[in-house]
């Protein structure tokens, strides 16, 4: 594997749960930490989303690999943040047979 161009700088978020005083929970996302990655567009594609048009397009992103359990490891069902743009982690796999690196396999959608 060539080495990646981590040359973006995005911000781990994840989905914590507050009480919204009536007895149920608010889903709100809070930064975990910053990842320096590179960023590689793969598919894109337009879909419906509750009877709206949505732009889906599908993300490589490569960011250096931390232990398994640590907050700064990227999971699944978190997200990335560049600005206004959001990632949704859909899964993350190792990039490298060495560990160095982890790619993950994210989604952006954007109603037009």
């Amino acid at each position: 594997m060539a080495r990646p161009r981590l040359n973006r700088r995005l911000v781990l978020e994840g989905a914590s749960r507050l009480a919204d005083g009536a007895g149920g929970f608010a889903e709100v996302w809070e930064a975990r930490g910053t990842l320096w990655a590179e960023v590689s567009a793969r598919s894109g594609r337009e879909a419906e989303a509750a009877g709206l048009a949505v732009a889906r397009a599908g993300y490589r992103i490569t960011v250096r690999a931390a232990p398994q359990g640590v907050a700064s490891r990227p999971v699944a069902g978190q997200r990335l943040r560049d600005g206004a743009r959001i990632f949704a982690i859909l899964s993350v796999t190792e990039a490298d047979g060495a560990g160095r690196y982890l790619s993950l396999w994210a989604q952006e959608e954007v109603v037009p």
